[in-house]
């Protein structure tokens, strides 16, 4: 028996209250779509700049880049902003756009359906309610599912334990032995944080991870004036901005085999980065990737090679064993006592992200099942075969450049396209074909092998760029350019479109 809530069908269901569910909400809105309503698992809006607050949280990429451009920040305080300012921004964005009113929060989905008879999606909440939309919009992220060690014995600990996600404020850190697992983009800006106040930091790393020089600093009030008073002088800044990440991860990642040069001048930076920070030639080689620069996201710090110069802070390359209740042993014996640790271990894209939640399409398809029986793909990132009506908004091939404001609003642009085709041929569904999806991916999978993920060295890399199958289908293949001009031009009968007299006929 469902809730009589279903009786009230919304015209779209949005799932999650990120950036990216609220770029959707506002493109909704911009369509004529108001009678929206945003599921958020979480207590309050901004997806990860609300979950994560560790130490050291900031944005790892320029500031001037990670806004929406229709709606840029000119108060940022750093060149690299820290994460409560991108928390304040969302609230900005929320409150400007009233986007708030559709938001419900600590509602956690369990999955949803497509009901046939209704052309409508039944999204069912924890508790057993179900809310309909005509259109389902998931907004998730890519980062929103904590990876959690296998390791032997992590439940056995006496200490505390944190995973990063899931920082605990009231854990008092000075003068504690603390042990830090993993070495990713988040550790990086943990890991010298921590150092400040441990008695003792060890570093448990698998895989290194290339750092380059982090160009930061505060902004000159003077600065961000102008960038108020003339907002040209911002959008040249992001320009700029938007210029280099490019440089850095479409011709030095994506043209690997083509622009090799691009790709050794990325390495070349980390690399002089590292010998200018660390002396010791010992340490220098544990912190050196041994895979090709772009295979494994990389991150920009000042402070993190040389932490492990400190007298306090060991680095231990040596695989892990197993967690008793006091501390970690390695393979090798070596036990380390420990008060505190903190994992640092990433987020599950491939196992449980894609998607987040059970979706259930035409004819009894499952999303999550689908992709892993066939391939990860999605049409232009954002529609799949059998979905109608459903726009997944972190799919397969969707992520293009390192500002995840481009994607947001690539898919932005590609939805208007949709949603405008449909009140033209007055159409009640659209779905897109499987000869569309399907020329989609064998495109993006020829593009693929130019790229270091295919061409490169990234076996050792253990990056989550890779899902199950050994492919790196979460980048778009092509410059940002590119995917923003596709997301206006791609051809309008890749979709099918039924009108409301034949939806109603059909069932």
């Amino acid at each position: 028996m469902t809730s009589p809530r279903t009786a009230h069908c919304h015209d779209a269901v949005i799932v999650g209250a990120g950036f990216g569910g609220m770029g959707a909400a506002i493109e909704l809105r911009r369509q004529g779509y108001d009678d929206l309503v945003i599921l958020e698992r979480e207590d309050d809006l901004g997806g990860t700049w609300h979950v994560n607050r560790y130490p050291g949280l900031a944005v790892d990429i320029p500031s001037s880049t990670y806004s929406y451009t229709f709606e840029p920040n000119p108060h940022w305080s750093r060149l690299f902003a820290p994460g409560p300012e991108l928390k304040r921004y969302a609230v900005h964005v929320a409150d400007k756009y009233d986007l708030r009113r559709h938001m419900r929060f600590d509602t956690v989905v369990e999955g949803a359906e497509w009901n046939e008879e209704e052309s409508a999606w039944d999204v069912t909440i924890a508790g057993g309610e179900v809310v309909r939309g005509r259109f389902l919009l998931t907004a998730t992220g890519f980062l929103s599912q904590p990876k959690l060690p296998d390791i032997p014995g992590v439940e056995d600990f006496a200490g505390v334990v944190m995973h990063t996600t899931r920082w605990d404020d009231d854990v008092e850190l000075t003068g504690k032995r603390i042990g830090v697992i993993g070495t990713g983009a988040t550790a990086v800006q943990l890991i010298p944080e921590l150092a400040e106040v441990a008695d003792h930091l060890t570093v448990y790393q698998r895989t290194p991870i290339y750092v380059s020089p982090k160009l930061d600093g505060p902004v000159p009030g003077v600065v961000r004036g102008a960038f108020a008073k003339v907002p040209l002088t911002q959008k040249a800044t992001r320009l700029v901005g938007t210029s280099i990440l490019e440089v850095l991860m479409v011709a030095g990642v994506l043209h690997f085999r083509d622009l090799p040069w691009a790709n050794a001048l990325g390495k070349r930076v980390c690399e002089a980065h590292l010998k200018r920070q660390v002396k010791d030639s010992e340490l220098r080689a544990q912190l050196t990737p041994d895979y090709d620069f772009g295979c494994k996201r990389p991150t920009f710090s000042n402070t993190y090679y040389p932490t492990f110069t400190r007298p306090h802070v060991d680095l231990e390359t040596t695989s892990i064993d197993h967690v008793d209740p006091g501390g970690i042993v390695t393979a090798d014996g070596n036990r380390v006592d420990l008060d505190v640790l903190v994992l640092a271990t990433g987020f599950n894209l491939w196992d449980v992200n894609f998607p987040a939640i059970r979706i259930v399409g035409r004819e009894g398809r499952d999303l999550g099942r689908w992709w892993r029986d066939n391939r990860f793909c999605a049409y232009e990132g954002i529609s799949v075969p059998k979905f109608p009506n459903f726009f997944s908004l972190n799919s397969p091939y969707s992520y293009s450049g390192l500002s995840y404001f481009t994607t947001i609003e690539t898919q932005m642009a590609h939805l208007g396209r949709v949603l405008r085709t449909m009140r033209k041929r007055d159409a009640a569904v659209v779905e897109v074909t499987e000869d569309a999806n399907e020329e989609f991916l064998v495109r993006m999978t020829g593009l693929l092998g130019n790229s270091v993920f295919n061409a490169g060295s990234c076996a050792t890399a253990r990056s989550y760029y890779f899902n199950q199958h050994g492919e790196a289908v979460l980048l778009r293949p092509t410059s940002t350019l590119s995917a923003s001009r596709e997301a206006t031009r791609f051809p309008l009968d890749d979709y099918t479109y039924l009108p409301k007299e034949v939806a109603t006929l059909s069932v």
